[in-house]
């Protein structure tokens, strides 16, 4: 008896292995368990990263996914890490540090596979719930610490700061603040009203923890940007003109309950100031003096730049070794089209540039899907002026998530559409009914 029970689940388990719905749904559960764990474990990103890619493999139709990689959504991050590869070669750097510099690229190698998985998946909704709903539990956990800082896992951390830190928070609570905008609409347009409610009060949560708590200059520049950005995609003149004006009051009633808010805007004057008249080492003068060396560095080498990993020794070159903004080194200058131009120069901005471009061409349809993915990319362009953000670990990871599981949603829905008979419309997953 106990014979047959084991040929029966070695041929259960035999089945499972050859079933492609079974890995479908494993890649799913993966994908869920990655959104979770990207707010709080680098560690764990990296795992599920990895686990992510191998359990694609047993389903790939490799003929099919070859083909999908033809299209500039796929070629141009591609192109973008084999640049970083093929630019050690004339790197002056020690090889540990050029193939170091790579890494940050390798994570864009994901994007392909997201698209192939989820443009054949119906899970990819479920994804971006479980960041939401992760999201939400940082933000419960981020109140927490403000009252008693002891609770932290982070040794040391900012006030509010649970892990990581408040550029990193403030990314993810400025993404699902302005995310919810779109379902919030649609369910108040179809007088859905405990649901547009519920949708508010999150939206409330995550910017009452950005203005009263863990407030970061950079969501505080990009929030308006991508609101504006929603209006004028989703909303006629007179809705923009009411949500600008109630834009302007919240932001006044904010402004004057709030002396953290106050403060943090009064840091970009003061800190310019500061820079401006005794070179000091501010936030803001860094990345000035940053940003100054840096394109006099891509002038040296306009073409293909210095190579990978090349950042940090001509910041040695170019230092004065003095405690001032001038004399910092570093290998980073917080821009990203900057980060790209010093190590692999017009070649490497060209490139850069037709992926941002590509991916915001891929996401011009309706459906939540669409407005993720665009949403993903503005914030990523618009905060990579002042960080080097599709390369950083945290944001980089956002990216390739949100971009990778939205734009398969909305390739399917692009292939459905297209496949429909004349005068139909099929509703693309993820949309609000």
């Amino acid at each position: 008896m106990s014979t047959l029970a084991g040929h029966s689940s070695a041929a259960m388990l035999s089945r499972r292995w050859r079933d492609p719905a079974a890995w479908r749904t494993t890649v799913d559960v993966v994908a869920i368990l990655l959104a979770l764990a990207l707010p709080w474990s680098t560690s764990l990103v990296s795992i599920f990263g990895v686990v992510l890619m191998l359990t694609m493999v047993p389903l790939l139709d490799v003929e099919a996914f070859v083909a999908s990689l033809r299209r500039p959504i796929c070629l141009a991050p591609i192109a973008l890490f084999v640049l970083a590869l093929v630019g050690t070669l004339w790197s002056d750097a020690a090889w540990g540090v050029r193939f170091y510099a790579v890494g940050p690229a390798a994570k864009l190698l994901v994007l392909p596979a997201l698209f192939y998985h989820f443009e054949r998946s119906e899970r990819g909704t479920w994804v971006f719930v479980a960041f939401l709903g992760s999201c939400a539990l940082m933000v419960v956990a981020s109140t927490i610490v403000a009252f008693d800082p002891a609770l932290a896992l982070k040794p040391h951390a900012d006030r509010g700061i649970f892990v990581k830190n408040y550029i990193d928070q403030g990314q993810e609570f400025s993404l699902c603040a302005v995310a919810l905008a779109y379902p919030l609409a649609n369910f108040a347009g179809q007088r859905r009203w405990w649901s547009a409610l519920l949708l508010l009060a999150l939206m409330l949560l995550f910017l009452a923890n950005m203005v009263f708590i863990v407030t970061s200059r950079t969501a505080l520049v990009t929030i308006p940007i991508m609101l504006a950005v929603f209006g004028l995609m989703h909303l006629r003149w007179r809705a923009n003109l009411a949500i600008a004006v109630a834009a302007i009051v919240v932001a006044g009633t904010a402004w004057m309950a709030s002396p953290q808010l106050q403060q943090k805007v009064a840091t970009f004057s003061s800190e310019y100031q500061a820079y401006k008249e005794d070179r000091a080492t501010t936030s803001i003068g860094e990345r000035l003096e940053f940003w100054r060396k840096s394109l006099h560095f891509f002038v040296e080498a306009p073409l293909i730049g210095h190579g990978s990993g090349s950042t940090r020794h001509l910041f040695e070159l170019a230092s004065d070794h003095s405690d001032l903004a001038s004399g910092q080194v570093i290998g980073n200058p917080h821009n990203q089209t900057l980060y790209v131009a010093v190590q692999w120069g017009a070649v490497g901005v060209v490139i850069l540039w037709t992926v941002w471009l590509s991916h915001l061409l891929l996401f011009r349809g309706e459906g939540l899907a669409n407005w993720i993915g665009l949403l993903v990319v503005v914030q990523n362009i618009f905060t990579s002026f002042l960080n080097s953000h599709i390369f950083d670990f945290h944001e980089g990871w956002m990216y390739v998530l949100g971009v990778g599981v939205a734009g398969g949603m909305a390739l399917k829905a692009q292939r459905l559409q297209a496949a429909a008979p004349v005068g139909s419309s099929p509703q693309p997953e993820g949309a609000a009914s």
